[in-house]
Order: C-alpha cells, then structure tokens, then sequence
C-alpha cells in the first residue's frame, strides 16, 4: 500500500455524503464527487489538481491492478481507506466499484467566455432531468461548443446523475447559471429557440448561415421553453419529424441543433 493511505475518518465519510447528496454542501465546499476507477484514473492523470481527495475500500485496494496503483501513487492529495460495507453506504450507485475521488468545482470566467469573436452555446431551461443535462454537456463538449448556460431551477450539474452522465465534460467544459436570459443580448448574442412547429417558426434546414455569437436555447420537455425566453429570441426553429413522433428528447435536440449550427458558416 501506498504511504499516503489513511483510515477514513467518521467526519470524512459524511462530508462525502453530503457532497453527493446536497446541493448546498457542493455549493459551500466548491466540491463535487465522482466515482468509478476509470473516471478518476483519467481524471488523476489528466487533472491531479483538481482532485481533493481519493476514497478507496479495502475490496478495491485487494484487487488493483499495478496500473491503476501507479497512477495513483503519484496523487499528491490525501487517499483515504474504508471497509467495502462503509464505502457501499457512501456509494451513490447500485454497484459500486470502490473508488471515488473528492473535486474542486472548476470556476469559469463568464465575462471572458461570452467576449470570444465566436459563440456558440446552448442555454437550457428548466431542465430538470439529470441524464438530460449530462447529455447535453458531454454533447456540447465533444461538439466543441463555447459553452452551456442552465435556468436557476435547472438540475444541478455537480449532482452524481449529472457527473455520471457528462462523463468528464463537467470538468472541461464551462457551464454556468443564468439568471437573467437578457444577459445574452448584452453581449450581443443572438438566441435561437427549439420549439414545436408552428406559423411561426422554421426548419432547421432552412438556415444557412448563423450570427458569429449564438446561443441555441432549449425547454423542458413537459412544458418546453418559458414565454420569456421565447419572446427574446430572434429565430424560433424546429425539427422536422416524421410517424406522428410530436417531440424529440431535449438531449436528442441538442445534439442535432448543435451539430447543424457548427457546421455553418458565421457572419451573418
């Protein structure tokens, strides 16, 4: 065992509960939780700053492959060490495999990102569905998209769903709160809504080109986008469907509107 390792501490174990389980206590810690050997071997290789901390039971540390315990052994952060029982009880998934690393929250400067010559991100609102947003993060991250802003009420994308979802993306793409979508207009970006088809608005297929500074915005499912963000956008689309399917998944629009726009030419 590495030198580094520590028995867990009573203390330690419920602050892991509450960042998995409390929104408040992320937001008061600027830290989150991930699990999975993979996610946090990638993430010590890639990211070692970043991490705050590795819990790992005793089952895990039994069966490590050599491996996995190099990169480990170069963590500079504390490792802690529990029963597999405790590490189950800490555990936000059916069938844990013993690790979890304690993440310092990435922090974005929002100025800076909606000031590049290019924007192109997504706005989610009222998204409440953890798989969607993690869906639409980990698809705007590999789409190379600016980045993606979430109404107040929106699922939190430091909660486990969420992180298991983007699988990383969190870490590396920048995502922030909107609390006022007027905000967009102020830094003269112009906003495309997603909505169902109507006399008002058009296919997607009928755009071809797009301003340099765009945000694509999407809706609940149930309810799809507010009035608000409706009436401040100057391009309402759809997407063309066919065998009486009345909507697409908000992930599924996301990941189609935003591989469309990306392949436009800007300018406009």
């Amino acid at each position: 065992m590495s030198a580094l390792l520590r028995p867990m501490t009573r203390a330690y174990g419920l602050l892991v509960r509450h960042l998995l389980h409390d929104k408040k206590s992320r937001l008061s810690e600027g830290a989150f939780v991930i699990e999975g050997a993979k996610f946090c071997l990638d993430l010590i290789h890639r990211q070692p700053d970043a991490v705050l901390s590795l819990v790992l039971s005793s089952g895990y540390l039994q069966s490590e492959e050599e491996a996995g315990r190099q990169i480990r052994s170069r963590l500079d952060a504390p490792q802690f060490t529990c029963s597999d029982p405790v590490f189950e009880k800490l555990s936000d998934v059916d069938s844990p495999q013993g690790v979890l690393a304690v993440v310092r929250q990435p922090r974005w400067n929002e100025e800076q990102v909606l000031s590049q010559a290019r924007v192109l991100g997504i706005y989610g609102d009222q998204l409440q569905d953890p798989a969607n947003v993690g869906t639409i993060i980990r698809t705007a991250a590999a789409l190379n998209l600016t980045g993606v802003w979430l109404s107040s009420d929106s699922a939190d994308w430091f909660g486990p769903k969420v992180v298991r979802a983007t699988a990383g993306a969190v870490l590396t793409l920048p995502i922030f709160r909107m609390q006022d979508i007027h905000s967009f207009s102020a830094h003269d970006c112009a906003i495309y809504s997603a909505v169902v088809p109507s006399s008002e608005t058009v296919m997607i297929g009928s755009i071809r080109a797009i301003p340099r500074r765009l945000i694509v915005a999407v809706g609940n499912e149930g309810r799809g986008l507010a009035p608000d963000v409706v009436a401040a956008s100057s391009v309402r689309f759809s997407i063309p469907l066919a065998r009486n399917v009345e909507s697409l998944n908000v992930a599924a629009t996301v990941a189609i509107s935003a591989f469309y726009f990306s392949q436009l030419s800007a300018g406009v």
